[in-house]
C-alpha cells in the first residue's frame, strides 16, 4: 500500500487553520492548504478528529459510589421510597442526556452532510472551470486547423501563379527564338541580293568598256543599274534596321526573362517559407493535442475521485 504523503498532524492543523480563518474545511481546501494529497484522504482524517474530540468532550455517566450503594443496601428499607423518587430523577435525567447525545450526533452528522455537500459543489465547480479551459483550448485548435487550411489553399494558389508564369516565360523565349531566327534569315537574303547587285554592277561595267559604240544604252543601262544599286542599299538598310529592330526585341524579351526568373526565385522563397510556416502550425497543433490529452486525463482522475469519495461519505 503507498504511504500517506501528509501525516494526520499536518492535515489537522491545516483544518483548524482554515476554521480559524472562517473558510469550510473540505477536502480540496485541505489539499489547497498542506499542498497536496488526495483530498478524500485528508477529508477522512479531519472526520476522524472531530468525531474523537467529540467523544472527548461528551459528559461522562456518573455511576454510583460503592461507599453510596452499601449505604443504600444498609437502609433500603427505609429508605425505598426516596430511592424509588431517586432512581427516577436518575432515569429522566439519564434519557434527557441520552437525547441530548442523539442531537448532538443528529446535527454533527448533518453538519458533515452539508461538509459533503459543499466539497461535492467545490469538485464540480473545478470540472466546470476544466471544461471551460478545455472548450477554449478546442476553440484554439479549430483556429489554428482553420489557419493551416487557409495556409495551404494559399500556397496552392502561388503554386499554380508560379505554374502559369513558366508558361509565359516559355512562350516569351519562343518568341524571341523565333524573332532571332527570322531576323538571321532576313540579313542572309538581303546580303544575297547585294551580292547579286554587285555582280550586276561589274557585269554592267564590263559590258560598258566593251561596248564602246553603244555607250547611250550602256549609260542608259548604268543609270539603271546605280537605281538598282540604290533600291538595294535602301532594302539593306532597311534590312539591317530590322535586324536591329529584332535584337532590340530579342534584349526586351531577355530582360523580361531575367525578371521572370527573379519571380520565380521569389515565389520558390515564399513556397519554402510556407512550408516552414505550415510545420510550425503542425507542431503547435501537436502541442495543443498534448495539452489537451492532459486536461482529459485529469477531468477523468477528477470524476474517478469524486466516484469513489462517495462511499466514504455515505458511511459518514
Amino acid at each position: 500500500m503507498r504511504p500517506a504523503e501528509y501525516a494526520p498532524d499536518t492535515i489537522i492543523q491545516a483544518g483548524e487553520a482554515l476554521q480559524a480563518a472562517g473558510r469550510n474545511v473540505t477536502g480540496f481546501a485541505l489539499r489547497q492548504k498542506v499542498g497536496g494529497g488526495n483530498p478524500n484522504r485528508l477529508k477522512q482524517v479531519w472526520e476522524e478528529h472531530l468525531a474523537r474530540s467529540a467523544v472527548a468532550e461528551a459528559e461522562p455517566v456518573a455511576e454510583l459510589p460503592v461507599e453510596v450503594a452499601e449505604e443504600l443496601a444498609a437502609v433500603a428499607k427505609a429508605l425505598t421510597e426516596r430511592l424509588a423518587a431517586l432512581a427516577v430523577e436518575l432515569n429522566d435525567k439519564a434519557v434527557k442526556a441520552a437525547e441530548r447525545r442523539v442531537r448532538e450526533v443528529v446535527k454533527a452528522a448533518g453538519e458533515q452532510r452539508e461538509l459533503a455537500e459543499r466539497e461535492l459543489a467545490d469538485a464540480a465547480q473545478t470540472v466546470e472551470d476544466l471544461e471551460q479551459q478545455l472548450d477554449g483550448i478546442r476553440g484554439e485548435l479549430m483556429a489554428s486547423q482553420d489557419q493551416l487550411a487557409e495556409m495551404l489553399a494559399q500556397r496552392q494558389n502561388q503554386a499554380v501563379e508560379l505554374a502559369q508564369m513558366r508558361e509565359r516565360v516559355d512562350a516569351a523565349e519562343k518568341v524571341a527564338k523565333e524573332a532571332a531566327r527570322a531576323a538571321t534569315q532576313r540579313e542572309a537574303d538581303l546580303l544575297g541580293q547585294l551580292q547579286q547587285a554587285r555582280q550586276a554592277e561589274q557585269a554592267a561595267r564590263e559590258r560598258e568598256a566593251t561596248a564602246n559604240g553603244q555607250l547611250l544604252a550602256a549609260m542608259q543601262q548604268h543609270e539603271e543599274d546605280t537605281q538598282l544599286s540604290a533600291e538595294l542599299r535602301r532594302d539593306l538598310e532597311k534590312a539591317r534596321k530590322e535586324a536591329e529592330d529584332g535584337r532590340v526585341h530579342l534584349q526586351a524579351a531577355q530582360a523580361r526573362l531575367d525578371g521572370a526568373a527573379r519571380e520565380i526565385e521569389e515565389a520558390r522563397k515564399q513556397a519554402r517559407e510556407a512550408r516552414d510556416e505550415a510545420k510550425q502550425a503542425a507542431a503547435s497543433a501537436a502541442e495543443r493535442r498534448g495539452e489537451l490529452k492532459a486536461l482529459q486525463q485529469e477531468i477523468a482522475r477528477l470524476k474517478d475521485g469524486k466516484t469513489s469519495s462517495q462511499p466514504h461519505k455515505g458511511r459518514h
